[in-house]
C-alpha cells in the first residue's frame, strides 16, 4: 500500500509540474527543472512549440528580417478597390437553395446554378478562385441576401485596397490609394490612407468572398484545404475607370514606389476594349518617372488572350516587379507558351523546380537584360506551402529578409495573431526539392534552423523559404495582397534601377 502511495503521489507530482510547465512557461524554470529531476522522471518537458521544426522556423525568420538600408517613404497604390462581404460559401448557398451537384468551371458567371457548379469545382480542389457575374440583377439579389446574412463581414477589398492597408500599417509611410471608394470602404480605410477626391464615388462595389475551412463537407463534397471563391459584377473596376486619376495624381504626391493592380478586373469587358486599354495602361506607366519601382500584382484570370496581351504589350516590361500565385504562374505560361504549359493543373503542392523553371523563363524572356527595353527584374511567387523572390541580379538588397517576411505575414494573418503561434501552424512545404526540372537543377534538403535556401541561374538569384500553414484560419482573402505588400516593405532597389 505504501509503495502504490508513493507511486500515486510521485504521478500526480508529475502532472502537476507538467500542468505547470504548460500553463506557465514563462515561469523560471530552474527550480521546476529541479523538482522535476527530483522525481527522476526523465528530462524536463520543453514549452509548447520550443525545438520543433516550427519553433525553429519562426525564430530564424525573426533573426533573418532586417529593414533594408533604403527604405520606402512614399507608396502609391491603383487601382481597384472594393467592399469585400466574406462569409461561408456553403451557408449562402444553402439559404440561396441551392444543392451541390457535379463541380463545373465557368470562366463567367451567368445564373445562381453557375455559380453553385463553380464554388462546388473548386471547393472540391481546395483552390481560390475569382469570376466575373454578368447578370446584374441576379448578382445584386444574391449581394443583398449575403450583406444581411447574421454572419456576413465587411471588409477593406480588391488589391490595390489591400495591399495600401496593409502598407498604411506602418505609420511612417504615406499611402496614396486611386480607386473607387464609396462611404463604406471609406469608413474601413486606414486614416494613414490618402485617397484623392477624385477618387470618392457615392455607391461601393461589392464582392462577395466565399469562404471555407480544410475538411469542410457539403453532403458529399469535403474541402482539401481552406479557401475561397470570389464573384462580383464590378463595372468601376472592371473598365479601370481610376486610372487616369492614379496616374495624374502620381505628380503632385511623388511616390518611391508604386504599386498597380486590377488587370485581370477587365475580363468582363470586350476584347477591342481589353486591347485599348491595356495601350492606355502602358502610355500611363511611361509617364512614371525613371527610376521610381512599378509593381504589378496580378490575380486569378479566365481569359487566356488577355493575360497573353499583358505579357506581350509591353505591360510586363513596362513593370518593375511582379507579384503571383501558383493559379497565375501555371496560367500565364500556359497563355505565352511557356515552359510547363502542358500541364493542365497542380497536383498538391507546386513542384518547387517546375515553378522555378516559369519563373527564370519569364525573367529571361520579358525581363531586364542589355538586349532588352524592360524593366522587369523582380518576382514575389506564392502559393500555400513555400514562397520563391526570383530577382534579375544586381537591381535588388535584401530578398533574404523579403521573402521571409512575406512568408511569415502569411502564418500570422491567416491565423490572426501578432506573431507566429507554433501550436496553430504547420510545415507543409517539400523536405526536398529540385531546384530545376528542365536543367540539372541541384537537390534542396529543407534544414527549418534555415529556413532561406538561394541558388542561382544565368543572373537569376532565387531565394525560396517555407510557409508556416494556419491550421484553422481566421480568413483567408487578402493574404496574397498581404504578401506582396510585406516582401515589397522589405525589399530594396538599387538606385542605378
Amino acid at each position: 500500500m505504501a509503495l502504490w502511495r508513493g507511486s500515486a503521489y510521485a504521478g500526480f507530482l508529475a502532472l502537476a509540474v507538467g500542468c505547470v510547465f504548460l500553463l506557465e512557461p514563462q515561469l523560471p524554470g530552474s527550480a521546476l527543472r529541479s523538482l522535476w529531476s527530483s522525481l527522476q522522471l526523465g528530462p524536463a518537458p520543453a514549452p509548447p512549440g520550443a525545438g520543433s521544426p516550427e519553433g525553429r522556423l519562426a525564430a530564424a525568420w525573426d533573426a533573418l528580417i532586417v529593414r533594408p538600408a533604403r527604405r520606402w517613404r512614399r507608396v502609391a497604390v491603383g487601382v481597384n478597390a472594393c467592399v469585400d462581404v466574406v462569409l461561408s460559401g456553403v451557408k449562402l448557398l444553402r439559404a440561396l437553395g441551392l444543392s451541390p451537384g457535379n463541380g463545373r468551371d465557368h470562366s463567367e458567371l451567368r445564373s445562381r446554378n453557375d455559380l453553385e457548379e463553380a464554388f462546388v469545382h473548386f471547393m472540391g480542389k481546395g483552390a481560390a478562385a475569382e469570376r466575373f457575374f454578368s447578370d446584374k440583377e441576379t448578382f445584386h439579389d444574391i449581394a443583398q441576401i449575403a450583406s444581411e446574412f447574421p454572419e456576413a463581414q465587411h471588409y477593406v477589398g480588391g488589391n490595390a485596397a489591400l495591399i495600401g492597408q496593409k502598407f498604411a500599417a506602418n505609420s511612417d509611410l504615406k499611402v496614396l490609394l486611386c480607386g473607387p471608394v464609396g462611404p463604406k470602404l471609406h469608413e474601413l480605410l486606414d486614416d494613414n490612407v490618402f485617397v484623392p477626391p477624385e477618387s470618392l464615388q457615392e455607391v461601393d462595389e461589392f464582392h462577395l468572398i466565399l469562404e471555407y475551412q480544410a475538411g469542410e463537407e457539403w453532403d458529399q463534397l469535403k474541402a482539401p484545404h481552406a479557401n475561397r471563391f470570389i464573384f462580383s459584377h464590378d463595372l468601376s473596376n472592371g473598365a479601370m475607370n481610376m486610372l487616369e486619376v492614379f496616374v495624374s495624381s502620381l505628380e503632385e504626391f511623388q511616390p518611391d514606389l508604386v504599386v498597380l493592380s486590377g488587370l485581370h478586373m477587365m475580363e468582363g469587358q470586350s476584347k477591342e476594349f481589353q486591347r485599348k486599354r491595356l495601350l492606355e495602361v502602358v502610355t500611363s506607366l511611361s509617364d512614371i518617372p525613371m527610376g521610381v519601382p512599378v509593381h504589378l500584382e496580378l490575380a486569378s484570370m479566365t481569359n487566356k488572350e488577355l493575360m497573353s496581351n499583358i505579357v506581350h504589350q509591353q505591360v510586363f516590361p513596362a513593370v518593375t516587379s511582379l507579384g503571383l500565385n501558383e493559379q497565375e504562374l501555371l496560367f500565364l505560361s500556359q497563355s505565352a507558351s511557356g515552359p510547363h504549359s502542358s500541364l493542365s493543373s497542380w497536383n498538391g503542392v507546386p513542384d518547387v523546380g517546375v515553378v522555378s523553371d516559369i519563373l527564370f523563363w519569364i525573367l529571361k524572356e520579358h525581363g531586364k537584360s542589355e538586349s532588352r527595353a524592360s524593366d522587369l527584374s523582380r518576382i514575389h511567387f506564392h502559393t500555400l506551402a513555400y514562397h520563391i523572390l526570383a530577382t534579375v541580379d544586381g537591381h535588388w538588397a535584401n530578398q533574404l529578409a523579403a521573402v521571409a517576411a512575406g512568408a511569415r505575414v502569411a502564418g500570422t494573418q491567416a491565423c490572426a495573431t501578432e506573431t507566429i503561434d507554433t501550436r496553430r501552424v504547420s510545415l507543409k512545404a517539400p523536405h526536398e526539392f529540385m531546384t530545376s526540372r528542365l536543367e540539372a537543377g541541384s537537390k534542396v534538403v529543407l534544414n527549418p534552423s534555415e529556413p532561406v535556401v538561394a541558388w542561382h541561374r544565368e543572373g537569376v538569384s532565387f531565394h525560396f523559404t517555407p510557409v508556416l500553414v494556419c491550421k484553422d484560419p481566421v480568413r483567408t482573402v487578402g493574404l496574397g495582397d498581404a504578401i506582396s505588400a510585406e516582401g515589397l516593405f522589405y525589399s530594396e532597389v538599387h538606385p542605378h534601377l
